[in-house]
């Protein structure tokens, strides 16, 4: 694969809480140099990306991020005003204390619920798999596919671990031939993208972009 290939898959990202506007800006020029699938951004900084690059790039951004136990209605909130405010995909994290509790039909109404909200936009859900057994695992993959969700993403990349090779074929699967995947957490250089790519995913999420162009 080519550079610019393996770039198309990638969310180009910057998620720190120390994250300044010269940062994100310069996350958004390399994005449109490098030809990136999106930026993916706090919910702070949409508005002024959008006012700033208009529709040169695609803006995606984090909710219930990075713990995921924010109450449904708040992240409804959440999403509805960063989609008002200009993203054009959402990346939710799933409440893990669902998930501990068993109460899996819970996590989907409520990933069912934002998919409501975004309509026509990309939903991504963060089941973050560091705290996850197998079959909660797979579960997961059958509430993101009920829940008529775009993508199933590994990580946030603020948790024990990242992505693995192993999550991801497990994701092929028990998901549904209308879920896609998206591969996140401690993917840095051009190997690790490509074994990814290979391996079935449609986006990696990543703030190294910049390897593929040094």
């Amino acid at each position: 694969m080519t550079n610019m290939e393996i770039a198309a898959y990638i969310d180009h990202t910057l998620l720190k809480p120390t994250a300044t506007w010269e940062q994100i800006r310069e996350l958004c020029e390399e994005a449109i140099t490098y030809h990136t699938a999106s930026v993916c951004i706090p919910p702070n900084y949409i508005a002024r990306v959008k006012e700033e690059f208009k529709d040169r790039l695609k803006i995606a951004t984090v909710i219930g991020f990075p713990l995921g136990y924010e109450t449904t209605a708040a992240k409804a909130e959440e999403t509805a005003t960063a989609l008002d405010d200009g993203a054009d995909e959402i990346d939710m994290v799933i409440n893990i204390t669902d998930v501990k509790n068993k109460e899996y039909d819970k996590v989907t109404e409520e990933i069912k619920s934002l998919k409501a909200i975004c309509a026509d936009k990309i939903l991504k859900v963060i089941v973050e798999t560091c705290y996850l057994t197998q079959d909660e695992k797979i579960a997961m993959c059958r509430s993101v596919t009920d829940a008529g969700a775009d993508y199933i993403k590994t990580s946030t990349g603020f948790g024990t671990a990242g992505a693995t090779l192993e999550d991801v074929r497990l994701f092929k699967e028990h998901i549904g031939p209308n879920v896609k995947i998206k591969a996140a957490g401690g993917i840095r250089t051009k190997e690790d993208m490509i074994s990814y790519i290979e391996a079935g995913v449609s986006r990696i999420g990543c703030s190294s972009t910049k390897v593929l162009f040094e």
